[in-house]
């Protein structure tokens, strides 16, 4: 089973994609991440991709393309894979597609992790974590029940993500539909978007999730 979750930051997409490789057995296939184990391990295409990065210029389609179909001929891709940031343009989505076919294998599901703008911001600004043991609070949805204690360690010290503020999120919501809007027709024509309401609670947006890849067994 290969699916593409989508998602603007704060949406969940993580959280969810932890869930499915523990679940699953699925990999998580994420550019970022692979780009940089390329280059590390020295395989032919992390050269290539090291020389461009170390001219300071952007990584080719081309490129990107090749380390992806080097990590889907590892063994532990066999249960399927969740892609994570690819594709982004309409050249990526027919290069996946290419990939795939090449494999014997396609492109299962796109599922869309559909936020409501404000009640997102909302819920990433009002974040903040233990500095001592890093448990999660927020200012409306989840105060320690001691003021200024956290539950867990008994710490006194919080911390906010410096980019956890309204302006940073509204520009990061819109990168993700100007990256997005490209690839989603393309998928939607071929009937195999789904949406689910990613401000449910965890447990219920991973049910959502799990009824649409049951689904298609």
């Amino acid at each position: 089973m290969n699916i593409i979750l989508l998602g603007p930051p704060g949406a969940g997409k993580g959280t969810q994609a932890s869930r499915l490789v523990a679940e699953r057995g699925l990999v998580q296939l994420s550019t970022g991440d692979m780009l940089r184990a390329a280059v590390k391990a020295g395989t032919p295409v992390g050269l290539k991709a090291k020389a461009v990065m170390d001219a300071g210029e952007l990584v080719s389609d081309e490129i990107v393309s090749g380390i992806i179909g080097e990590r889907l001929d590892q063994p532990d891709t066999a249960n399927g894979a969740i892609f994570d940031g690819y594709p982004r343009t309409a050249a990526q989505a027919e290069s996946l597609d290419a990939l795939l076919a090449e494999r014997g294998r396609k492109l299962d599901r796109v599922v869309e992790l559909v936020v409501d703008e404000d009640a997102l911001v909302e819920r990433i600004t009002g974040r903040f974590t233990c500095a001592t043991c890093g448990e999660g609070y927020h200012d409306k949805f989840k105060l320690p029940k001691v003021e200024g204690t956290c539950d867990v360690c008994g710490g006194h010290e919080f911390k906010r993500r410096s980019d956890d503020n309204e302006e940073t999120v509204r520009s990061r919501m819109a990168e993700y539909r100007a990256k997005t809007a490209p690839i989603l027709p393309i998928y939607e024509a071929r009937g195999i978007v789904s949406r689910v309401d990613g401000m449910a609670d965890i447990a219920h947006v991973g049910e959502q999730i799990d009824a649409i890849l049951d689904g298609l067994g």
